[in-house]
């Protein structure tokens, strides 16, 4: 973070300061005592399993000059006392992006959609710090907390910043938009991940929707336009309109999909009429959409294009848990991809197994747990999956526990013969299954949310050796 006076800080956050306020904070912001450092600002912030002032004295001991604190504590301790916490981190977090905007090159690129937001951040990031001093969120720091967190990290020699912008609700991302403003605003895809919690995709959509609602003339709404309900987008803002997407109307085009067990290939078409080719070691159509956000934006901020396409060919993964590939010393390939589920995710996955196992003759085994958060919507989606399961022809369907039982079911009433799917309460019990029949001849996709814990699974298939 930029340097900042205690008294400067109360001053911006509305703050009462007890303690010196000379006293300068010249490293981190942080809401965990133990990544505190000489230097850094303490965030002590109530949370659903413990309360950050129980750490105040573990935060100084280990460097901290202050203390965010919601109630007076030992007076010994420079504080600045607010009513939220949380809310004075995100008033520090806008007042620190715009000064650095002010005073230098610093360009915002905020990024939403309800699948593909973690993979397109950290595809931009390799992008973007090509071309200079980059800062992108950790993991899925995209909420009230990890996104003005993420935002703290910047200096005075920032070029770019990538935001995350995740939903919690109607307000929630027009409150985080007007928090970074960013410069260019990426909007992927409008789904049922979170339908059930927010009451219908319609709200999920307008929810989407705030990011470039809140953009002004000055910015650039960068749309995927495959989606219908973000293609919508484009009336929705002030901003400048840019498109990516397949189809010909897309500005930045994909075109020549192919995919392999060694990643995905395609042609990335700009505007002006230039095209190169693009092979990701990422596995999955699905995305090569956030591919063509990331190399899009990277286009329209000048990046050298040669060097953005090199630096994605060179990732080997888009994160932990997602569409990660391995192949087990007996020939076994294993997809885990349990870290995230959303009814479009999941039959992403699923056609990407099928084509894997057409292409490679191997045979194709779903293992798949729980889509959380579909409320209504349920039901309905999980007997989808089961039946599409059986209509991609995958030689086997392994659903995992209580909360996916309708996969299993669905598999059962669209399936031909019996065992086409297995189900299984517990994933000890699974795990056992697979490792009684897989031989090495198999491709295995390991789908679901986090919250179904599939993806230690997807580990332990890896251990098993004949």
């Amino acid at each position: 973070m930029i340097s900042l006076s205690l008294q400067e800080i109360a001053k911006i956050i509305g703050a009462e300061l007890i303690g010196a306020g000379e006293i300068q904070v010249t490293s981190s912001v942080e809401t965990d005592s133990r990544l505190v450092k000489a230097g850094s600002l303490f965030v002590a912030k109530p949370g659903e399993v413990t309360d950050g002032h129980l750490f105040i004295s573990d935060a100084i001991a280990n460097g901290a000059v202050a203390a965010i604190v919601e109630h007076k504590v030992d007076d010994a301790i420079s504080q600045l006392v607010v009513k939220d916490s949380v809310h004075a981190l995100g008033l520090l977090a806008a007042f620190v992006v715009a000064e650095v905007k002010a005073k230098g090159n610093l360009q915002v690129i905020g990024v939403t959609g309800s699948n593909g937001k973690t993979t397109t951040k950290n595809m931009l990031r390799e992008v973007l710090s090509i071309a200079g001093e980059t800062v992108a969120p950790e993991e899925s720091f995209n909420n009230e907390v990890g996104a003005p967190y993420s935002m703290l990290k910047i200096t005075e020699n920032t070029k770019y910043l990538v935001v995350e912008l995740g939903a919690d609700g109607l307000g929630s991302i027009a409150y985080l938009t007007k928090m970074c403003k960013p410069d260019i605003g990426i909007e992927l895809k409008v789904g049922l991940a979170h339908a059930g919690e927010f009451g219908g995709i319609e709200i999920t959509e307008n929810i989407k929707a705030e990011l470039v609602e809140e953009m002004d003339s000055t910015g650039t709404a960068l749309l995927n336009i495959d989606d219908s309900r973000v293609a919508n987008m484009a009336s929705r803002t002030k901003a400048k309109v840019h498109s990516f997407g397949t189809n010909e109307k897309s500005q930045y085009r994909a075109t020549n999909i192919t995919l392999s067990l060694e990643g995905t290939s395609f042609l990335f078409n700009r505007p002006d009429g230039s095209s190169d080719s693009v092979r990701l070691q990422i596995l999955g159509e699905h995305h090569v959409y956030n591919a063509l956000a990331a190399l899009s934006a990277g286009d329209l901020l000048g990046v050298d294009r040669k060097s953005s396409i090199t630096a994605l060919e060179n990732m080997v993964l888009a994160e932990r848990w997602r569409m990660e590939r391995h192949v087990r010393e007996d020939g076994l390939v294993v997809i885990n991809d349990a870290y995230n589920a959303s009814p479009e995710s999941m039959r992403a996955a699923l056609q990407t197994l099928a084509q894997l196992g057409r292409l490679s003759g191997k045979r194709t085994v779903a293992v798949m747990g729980e889509m959380a958060e579909l409320g209504q919507f349920s039901a309905v989606e999980h007997d989808a999956i089961g039946r599409i399961a059986v209509r991609l022809n995958l030689s086997q369907v392994v659903v995992v526990g209580l909360g996916a039982k309708l996969i299993h079911m669905g598999a059962s009433q669209e399936g031909s013969w019996d065992g086409e799917s297995m189900y299984f309460d517990e994933i000890s019990e699974a795990l056992g299954f697979l490792r009684g029949m897989l031989t090495g001849e198999e491709i295995v996709l390991v789908k679901s949310s986090k919250s179904a814990n599939l993806r230690y699974l997807g580990d332990d298939l890896l251990e098993e050796t004949k």
